[in-house]
């Protein structure tokens, strides 16, 4: 029997307890033990059963447990102990304003999806983790972010297996009255809502709903509502689902619908305006159509400005994060499409002509298509700065998008990176922490903690690392009984499941999303090798694995089936467990019980992967191919690196050879250090070569991998540096038009900038360290002034065809000027190393606002 209206009954808190409802309002207690204690003293049962929701507890919590409580002094005070805690969390001055009292008054950070807590469950993956722990981290440090995203109603989805193996999906749907959320409301009580028309005039309205993040609001856009009709409130049913006009809806309302919201949440709450906009992927890059379409059709004081200028504006503001290292992961829409959303006074951007913004996405390089849309182009077109998630993510992202710069080396391709962190109160187990607290470390002073990690005695480290495998065997035993349950086993079935795992056995990990380059089923190259290992007499080991793939990926559907067909297997059931449903509430008993964090990429197709740190937080090892962060970080002391066979043209021939050096690795060198125990002394039955990776594990990499690292640098590389540009382009926005009358009148003289001729002497016949190496070059400038340019001495190595490398730039300085825009610019080297030396001489457009030589994408070379 269905019903027919549904709606969520809220439960009224004695007055003694109203504190609760405060608490469970903001997701800090995400994040903040303490927090946790108080709502699970309510009811302990309830607390796990709800899977640590706090809004589900007191909806559910008993009347007359609550009415007692309310009468306990003791809760009372513990309660009045973590609101007043919270209270002095929000107010603080913390480390922005501290360190950064010039920086942005406020920040939006748009992403399609967010990882803050399983009580919320609007992600899907790295990503949306990713931004997740941004938000949490940003908020520890003060800095005034205010995330973007939109509210789907049935989340990503929920994975259960059928009896044969294969992924099951199901969408149960969220009702908001029962998220830690609260409905944005206007001045009179009513919902405020944003709107964005559609192809025909036909309007698109989405409710505002906010979630606080610890000090951060995270803004989210519901589409279903009762002011849309029906096809219209399925625009947020799903985290990447639909066809591509289904997504393109959904990227048109978080982009410019979450531009709106903003908007909205500053006049409600007299919060400062973002003066910084960050764009996480491409998918919200149509934000900056709709702050283009403001500035161009604004009638206040500084009245509407011409497109060109309102671009500048808005670039010289914007941060566009890339994710994908593969082309396949970027958002590309019919060419057709996206202008029928945008076509005429009634399009989503009215006032913007349309062949502006199709411009945005164009692939206008070597091997683009001019039939598509692509948004990962528009995101760098409509931002001043980029970057990506890793170092070696900055270069692979420096190739992939080159031919948006092709006068430029890959080097000097505008794009950076800040490699991704993870926020350690979210993620790393009390155990963990009360370790180094017993040796002085103070959880507020990351600093403290590393320095404890030497003084723990080692007993008492693989006492606690014991503790949370026996955690995770435990956790991963009801999962799996539950699976096998839903699978159609009958009870009488799963006895054996009271065996399964070990807490005394050397225990990998392997989580993640299941596309085909993260090869879920290399370890299954060689079946009979991967079992001996399981079963080794004296050196076992235990694999425990989890994943999603995509709806409509049947490819790593197959995969997850040859995995869990493997482990259904009674020989090695016991010893390898898959877990549906990888979400968050698996993952934090998941990462600290690992003794070893497994991850075997195709390189170089792993953006960055963050999953590792987290197990190195909890002093787990990584075992994984170079790629994402583990290429930048990996030290030869802190795990093991899987050789890679890169350039292999047969990926068959790649995975065996691949696949034989992680058995390789895992038979000589992982399961023999975890074993061996010393025989004599005070450690002695302890594997003290291990416990010394583990402590040079959480010395190397702990102070890297946070989270709060990764937003430092955004702030001082990105946001700073980005709201300095923006304010000098802002008063009356005449900085902006100058600049964009610039852009226009470089564009159109560089065809006749060239390099006429250059000469090089002091260096004689035989060059030595030393010798000075003077340059003249004789430049022509046509219409443009020596102050528009630059004129460079680019040096370094030669290869054996003449290519620079490891190059440096030595500015030239204007000797002389002739007639006919005609110069002459000199200047000194002196030789400074020997070896094969090379140079040359090139021509770019100088402007104090260009954040890159390769802004404008002209170059001149001799």
């Amino acid at each position: 029997m269905r019903a027919i209206r549904r709606f969520t009954v809220r439960p009224v808190l004695p007055e003694p307890l109203h504190a609760l409802g405060t608490l469970a309002g903001n997701l800090r207690w995400a994040w903040h033990p303490p927090t946790q204690d108080v709502f699970a003293e309510i009811d302990e049962d309830l607390w796990q059963s709800t899977g640590h929701d706090p809004v589900r507890l007191l909806g559910e919590a008993d009347r007359g447990r609550l009415d007692r409580l309310a009468g306990d002094e003791g809760f009372l005070h513990r309660l009045a102990a973590a609101e007043d805690d919270l209270q002095r969390y929000l107010d603080e001055d913390r480390w922005y304003q501290r360190a950064v009292p010039d920086g942005p008054r406020a920040i939006g950070y748009f992403s399609p999806e967010f990882g803050i807590a399983a009580a919320l469950p609007q992600y899907s993956g790295g990503l949306g983790i990713l931004a997740g722990d941004h938000l949490k981290a940003a908020s520890d440090l003060g800095v005034p972010i205010v995330g973007v995203g939109l509210l789907y109603r049935h989340g990503y989805f929920s994975q259960s297996l059928s009896r044969e193996g294969w992924q099951q999906e199901s969408y149960p749907v969220l009702d908001p009255d029962e998220l830690p959320i609260s409905a944005l409301r206007e001045a009179d009580g009513s919902r405020t809502t944003v709107t964005i028309t559609l192809p025909g005039g036909q309007p698109l309205v989405a409710r505002i709903w906010v979630a606080s993040v610890g000090r951060v609001p995270l803004l989210m856009l519901d589409a279903d509502t009762e002011e849309n009709p029906e096809q219209l409130r399925t625009v947020t049913d799903r985290l990447y689902g639909g066809n591509s006009e289904h997504r393109l809806r959904q990227e048109l309302l978080l982009g410019v619908g979450g531009m709106r919201a903003l908007r909205a949440y500053s006049r409600i709450t007299g919060a400062p305006a973002p003066e910084v906009f960050h764009t996480n992927e491409g998918h919200a890059g149509f934000l900056g159509v709709e702050r283009i379409r403001e500035l161009t059709t604004a009638d206040g004081e500084k009245g509407p400005l011409d497109f060109d200028t309102a671009l500048e504006v808005t670039r010289a503001s914007t941060i566009f994060t890339t994710h994908t290292p593969v082309p396949a992961g970027i958002d590309r829409f019919p060419r057709t499409l996206v202008e029928q959303y945008f076509a005429g006074e009634a399009g989503a951007a009215p006032g913007v002509p349309v062949d502006r913004v199709l411009a945005l996405g164009a692939e206008t390089y070597d091997g683009g298509d001019p039939n598509v849309f692509n948004m990962a182009v528009m995101g760098f077109r409509l931002a001043q700065r980029a970057n990506g998630v890793s170092r070696l993510h900055g270069h692979v992202s420096r190739e992939m998008f080159n031919g948006l710069w092709p006068a430029f080396d890959e080097a000097e391709v505008p794009i950076g990176s800040i490699t991704n962190g993870v926020h350690a109160p979210t993620w790393v187990a009390r155990e963990v922490y009360a370790l180094a607290e017993q040796e002085g470390a103070d959880h507020n002073d990351p600093d403290t903690f590393w320095a404890a990690v030497d003084k723990v005695p080692g007993r008492q480290v693989w006492a606690a690392k014991r503790a949370l495998r026996e955690r995770l065997v435990k956790d991963a035993r009801r999962r799996l009984r539950a699976s096998y349950l839903k699978r159609g086993l009958s009870p009488a079935e799963l006895g054996w499941i009271d065996d399964a795992l070990d807490p005394d056995v050397l225990t990998i990990g392997f989580a993640r999303r299941v596309p085909s380059y993260k090869r879920l089923t290399l370890m299954l190259r060689d079946p009979e090798r991967l079992k001996t290992l399981l079963l080794h007499p004296e050196r076992p080991i235990q694999l425990v694995i989890a994943g999603k793939a995509h709806p409509a990926d049947d490819g790593g559907k197959k995969l997850i089936q040859d995995m869990v067909r493997f482990a259904d297997d009674p020989e090695v059931r016991h010893r390898i467990v898959f877990l549906p449903n990888y979400d968050i509430a698996m993952a934090q008993p998941l990462y600290p019980g690992c003794d070893v964090w497994l991850n075997n990429p195709l390189r170089p197709y792993e953006a960055c992967g963050t999953s590792g740190m987290k197990a190195a937080l909890n002093g787990g090892l990584n075992l994984s191919i170079l790629d994402g962060w583990w290429d930048e970080w990996f030290d030869g002391d802190n795990g093991w690196a899987i050789p890679s066979a890169d350039g292999y043209d047969d990926p068959h021939a790649r995975d065996d050879l691949e696949a034989a050096a992680l058995y390789d690795l895992l038979e000589h060198e992982v399961a023999p250090r975890f074993y061996d125990a010393a025989t004599t002394g005070d450690d002695a039955g302890l594997p003290v070569r291990w416990i010394e990776m583990l402590r040079h594990t959480l010395k190397s990499l702990g102070p890297k991998v946070l989270a709060t690292r990764m937003v430092r640098d955004y702030v001082q590389q990105l946001y700073a540096p980005a709201v300095a540009n923006a304010r000098s382009l802002d008063p009356d926005h005449r900085g902006a038009v100058a600049l964009a009358a610039w852009k226009q009148r470089v564009r159109s003289a560089w065809p006749a900038v060239r390099i006429e001729h250059v000469e090089g002497e002091g260096i004689g016949d035989v060059p030595q360290v030393g010798d000075t190496l003077s340059v003249r070059a004789y430049v022509a400038l046509g219409d443009l002034g020596p102050d528009d340019v630059d004129v460079q001495l680019v040096h370094g190595r030669a290869s054996a065809e003449d290519e620079l490398v490891r190059t440096a730039v030595t500015p030239l300085t204007e000797v002389e000027a002739y007639d006919g825009g005609r110069h002459c610019f000199g200047g000194s080297l002196t030789l400074s190393r020997s070896g094969p030396f090379g140079y040359t001489v090139r021509v770019v457009p100088r402007n104090s606002h260009l954040a890159s030589v390769a802004e404008l994408g002209v170059v001149a070379y001799a």
